[in-house]
């Protein structure tokens, strides 16, 4: 491990390239605390920590992010905590909100910084795990000397982010140790450790907002869960992040109506569905194809427009 007046001057010299966005995310990740949040590597500074009021709030507003990731945080930590590692879950500003640790470790983890109500953003205390990983919205890897401060070069630390139902980030979960042997083969099998406790965290939130939807797995190979929520009559009410770019979706196409068939080429079919159901279910996709006119809407269906609007008299379809 290099020394800190080393580790400082690294830092300043690769920095100041205006390359650096372009050498690699640790470098650009530096130049930011430089240039964006005015970081100096050789400060001797703790995270920001919140008031007591200030967290509590913090925990309230992150009340279901909490409930759904404890499983995984308590599963994940009866893995790794006792090779002397300390888990962190945190909001989408890096507000550390639960964590765990062994208590022989505390002493080390806290002096750090790495605790209940501390802000491991960027802009708190440059390049980590936490802050990166929410800045650059993708999982990383620290370790030790590519840290911004100098003062955390003995800190190796794997994270993920954590998405809401509506694919944005929402959290970070983090695995940090403190140990001299934590090698980068180490770290690489944490990181994948954290990155699939990231996955079952999206999805239980993903599942937790659509309660009562059918819940469907895109067969992607893709980082993350690829899940849609689909409602009775096929139409796809939400989608993770990892199905809206396999599949093309956002926001607005969402909000206007798209037969989750239309996606999946034809795998939810509505064979086993009552008549009625299945009837309700193809008018309302026709409806949906043709962006609410009617007339097209009975084109697609090979009907007239007066049977068509019979039978959403009949269906109450408006």
């Amino acid at each position: 491990m290099p020394s800190i007046r080393d580790h400082t001057e690294r830092v300043y010299r690769v920095a100041h390239q205006s390359s650096a966005a372009v050498i690699s995310p640790v470098a650009a990740s530096w130049r930011r605390c430089m240039t964006l949040h005015g970081l100096a590597p050789e400060e001797a500074r703790a995270p920001w920590r919140l008031s007591d009021a200030e967290f509590r709030q913090a925990r309230e507003n992150a009340g279901t992010l909490i409930a759904e990731a404890a499983g995984e945080l308590d599963r994940l930590f009866a893995t790794v905590g006792k090779a002397g590692c300390c888990l962190l879950l945190t909001d989408g500003k890096g507000v550390a909100l639960e964590r765990r640790g062994a208590g022989g470790d505390d002493a080390d983890f806290r002096g750090i910084g790495l605790w209940s109500g501390t802000v491991w953003s960027e802009a708190s205390v440059g390049t980590n795990g936490i802050g990166t990983a929410i800045a650059d919205e993708r999982p990383v890897l620290i370790h030790r000397d590519q840290h911004f401060l100098s003062r955390n070069i003995g800190l190796s630390c794997a994270t993920a982010p954590i998405r809401d139902e509506s694919g944005r980030l929402a959290a970070a979960i983090d695995i940090s140790t403190c140990r001299d042997d934590a090698s980068e083969a180490t770290l690489s099998i944490l990181s994948q450790a954290v990155r699939d406790a990231a996955a079952r965290i999206e999805a239980n939130l993903f599942r937790r907002a659509f309660v009562g939807a059918r819940i469907v797995l895109v067969p992607v190979d893709r980082a993350g869960p690829a899940l849609l929520a689909v409602d009775r009559d096929d139409l796809v009410l939400g989608a993770t992040r990892a199905a809206r770019l396999w599949l093309g979706l956002d926001d607005e196409r969402i909000a206007d109506g798209v037969p989750a068939s239309d996606l999946l080429e034809g795998e939810l079919s509505a064979e086993r569905e009552e008549l009625p159901d299945a009837e309700r279910a193809a008018l309302r996709r026709a409806l949906s194809r043709a962006k609410g006119n009617v007339s097209m809407a009975a084109d697609l269906l090979g009907i007239s427009r007066a049977t068509l609007y019979r039978k959403m008299k009949r269906l109450s379809l408006n």
